[in-house]
């Protein structure tokens, strides 16, 4: 099926048996408890007994390996092989940077004696024990030469470049004439707001088991994208992708940093081809922050022109970012800009540093989650300029239609949600004078902020069998990374079909299955999960006829097909061969169509130590509206779950580059800080009721990302209603708050 037009009513719709929107508990959530779901690094499917590897991780940030010199780790105990740019296997050439799907790209391994970043793979020992992989790597002896490099993305900012524009983003965009009207607005605000270097933070680091059959390669690794993994790695070992199997049925997070495969998948092919047995490699912690993605640094410059009844003329946001110096990916902060308050001249553009730093790329809500630190914040600012409530100036600036596309919303409940967070958080109650409210010591404010996602639904299918015992079994190479993807298909496979969760199996993360897009920019559930539906009504249409009645004539429940009179049990009609269907989805033209986005509204109390600047997160609360919800369980676990990551990115998170040699300095949990329980108090979510028939046969919208976009902002708008100090530069950390207090007082 194809999205051209609005979905119709449909057996979702009708929920006969009330498993859509039911908070069951995780269908995997005893294997994962006991232990018995096995991640990546521990299968036990290899044909034999398994080698380790250990990457050995360059020590300058750009320059060239000098001489290495690795015969004491070759003769170390255990040591099998040890690679380096003299005896690595030929590879195909990194990128091209300009593809289709840049997480297909070729990606070499000690493919020459160039450092292109810290921490770049420049030996690889394999042994017997993981143990003796890592000794040995310690005996790898490396000289460098050093060259100079740009680390510093704020001096190096004059060097920045507009990116290229593609099908799905365009760097730049220009309504009306912003200059004209920003000068000529009664009221301005022109501040400019930085964000840090943020890490994923994943609990699973990134782990494989390959091994070779013939020719063929199987792979066990944490990837987020099964087809771009499987032609990542063809590209890579110059194979055909049929040659590729990619397996990952369990993925302890991914927040981005999984999209991408890595050099620890390739390593270990390219090792387990030469030695002719199974190998296995996982990155340390502190390997991770260098070895794999994270999201870039931002300067972002908001500047608002309004009437003084606060009406927006004028909205524009220029939004820095960096890339590695060989490749091409930006932060997509101005995004969100382009549909979010009415404007009749508006501005926003994206330029690009290249640096001499690790690859960066998406990470939790790209765009909009660090975007929204600044807009949100701006808002915030004009409200207090203009003696205006902060939800009243966005209740000003509502469009009716999108301001950029000039095409309707398939749905928009923004001002519901904030008006529905308002009075369960009792907003009313906030002082609208910074620093008035203190309960001893601590200074109390609080705070608000929209929340908006774009909703993307993307190509997928998916292979249904029913055997005769009645029991439904579906395959899809989506996958799960934690938020609940088994689940949520059970309950759509079981509501279709009219069976009990307990006879479907759902079987993800293998490439062999049908393709899918995977799990990211939070269209896993609408994609994977309109082809499900539609193989389910194929099977549905298939057991209708073997009743000898029209698909639309009968009911699917309690494990039995009925129309009118005649009922029959639903493993009968598939017989002893069974039945079997294939479904799919393909995206259409909806989103030319129709603006889609899901929204919601963030609230938050904090308390502000006016003695040491300490700031405490009291209770916070998101309200959001993101059609319809399959799982209130694990819909409510993802919305909380991404706001806590917005507190962090308010207040902790901050990887730190020295930029006398390109390395991150805290390049562990232990000093990269992210929020712990003592950090979080009440939080809730709360989803307003919600059907999009714009968006997929489903009328969901993506969920996991919502969370996050704005949810900073929200925080660092109560620091300032507390306290009257405005901190402009992420995270807000205990220093800035006295910094500023000093210089205004």
């Amino acid at each position: 099926m194809e999205m051209n037009a609005p979905s119709t009513r449909n057996p979702i719709d009708d929920n006969r048996t009330g498993l859509i929107g039911k908070p069951i508990d995780r269908v995997d959530g005893r294997l994962k408890v006991t232990g018995k779901a096995p991640y990546a690094y521990e299968v036990q499917e290899a044909p034999g007994k398994p080698a380790y590897g250990f990457i050995v991780e360059a020590t300058i940030a750009k320059g060239t390996v000098a001489d290495i010199d690795a015969s004491a780790a070759e003769k170390a105990p255990g040591v099998l092989l040890v690679m380096t740019h003299r005896n690595a296997p030929k590879q195909a050439p990194w990128g091209p940077i300009d593809a289709k799907d840049r997480f297909a790209r070729s990606s070499p391994q000690l493919a020459s004696d160039k450092v292109r970043y810290y921490g770049e793979a420049v030996a690889y020992v394999v042994a017997e024990s993981f143990e003796a992989a890592r000794s040995a790597a310690a005996l790898v002896r490396i000289r460098y030469e050093a060259a100079p490099g740009d680390y510093d993305m704020a001096a190096a900012q004059a060097k920045a470049e507009k990116p290229k524009d593609d099908e799905m983003q365009k760097a730049d965009s220009r309504i009306g004439d912003f200059e004209t009207a920003f000068a000529g607005a009664p009221v301005q605000i022109d501040a400019t707001y930085t964000t840090p270097h943020h890490i994923h933070a994943q609990m699973e680091p990134h782990a494989t088991l390959a091994w070779w059959t013939g020719d063929s390669v199987t792979v066990h690794c944490a990837s987020q994208l099964l087809e771009s993994a499987q032609n990542a790695v063809a590209n890579t070992l110059q194979l055909s992708p049929s040659k590729v199997r990619i397996v990952s049925r369990y993925i302890g997070g991914g927040f981005g940093g999984k999209l991408p495969v890595y050099g620890d998948v390739m390593l270990s092919a390219m090792a387990a081809r030469q030695l002719k047995r199974p190998v296995k490699t996982a990155l340390t912690r502190q390997q991770m922050f260098h070895f794999t993605t994270h999201r870039s640094q931002t300067i972002q410059r908001l500047r608002l022109g309004a009437t003084r009844d606060g009406r927006l003329t004028a909205i524009g946001h220029d939004s820095l970012s960096h890339s590695a110096r060989f490749d091409d990916f930006y932060e997509t902060a101005s995004t969100q800009t382009r549909s979010l308050y009415a404007a009749l001249n508006r501005l926003t553009t994206h330029r690009s540093v290249k640096l001499d730093l690790p690859i960066s790329d998406s990470t939790r809500a790209p765009g909009e989650a660090v975007g929204m630190l600044a807009l949100e914040q701006a808002m915030d600012e004009l409200a207090e300029k203009l003696g205006l409530d902060p939800i009243e100036l966005r209740r000003r600036n509502e469009p009716t239609t999108d301001p950029e596309k000039n095409i309707p919303f398939s749905t928009r409940q923004l001002l519901r949600c904030m008006d529905e967070g308002a009075e369960r958080f009792g907003w009313r109650r906030r002082s609208a004078t910074p620093g008035s409210l203190r309960e001893g010591r601590w200074q109390i404010g609080l705070g608000m902020a929209a929340a908006t996602r774009s909703n993307l639904l993307m190509d997928a299918k998916c292979a249904v069998a029913l055997d005769r015992q009645g029991v439904l079994t579906a395959r899809m190479s989506m996958t799960d990374i934690g938020t609940g993807s088994y689940t949520v298909f059970t309950q759509i496979a079981a509501e279709m079909l009219g069976l009990p969760v307990d006879r479907v199996r759902i079987e993800l993360g293998d490439s062999d299955f049908p393709e899918t897009p995977g799990s990211g920019g939070s269209w896993g559930a609408a994609s994977a999960g309109s082809a499900l539906f539609d193989a389910c009504t194929n099977l549905r249409g298939q057991l209708a006829r073997r009743l000898g009645a029209k698909p639309d004539d009968v009911v699917f429940a309690d494990g039995r097909v009925t129309a009118g009179a005649h009922s029959e049990s639903i493993g009968v009609l598939a017989g002893t061969i069974g039945l079997r269907a294939e479904g799919q989805i393909k995206k259409g033209d909806m989103a030319k169509k129709f603006s889609q986005q899901a929204y919601g509204a963030h609230f938050a109390e904090v308390a502000v130590d006016m003695d040491t600047g300490e700031i405490r997160l009291r209770r916070m609360l998101g309200v959001f509206a993101a059609g319809r919800i399959l799982n209130m369980k694990t819909a409510t676990s993802q919305a909380t779950g991404a706001m806590i990551w917005g507190v962090g990115s308010a207040l902790f998170e901050d990887a730190v580059v020295d930029t006398r040699f390109g390395a991150f300095v805290n390049h562990d949990l232990a000093e990269y800080h992210v929020p712990s329980h003592a950090d979080i108090p009440a939080i809730e979510a709360v989803f307003l009721e919600e059907v999009d028939d714009k968006t997929n046969p489903l009328k969901i919208k993506g969920v996991g990302e919502l969370g996050i976009c704005g949810a900073g902002a929200a925080v660092a708008n109560a620091v300032y209603n507390a306290t009257g100090v405005r901190i402009r530069d992420y995270p807000l950390t205990l220093d800035k708050v006295l910094g500023l207090q000093a210089r205004q007082g």
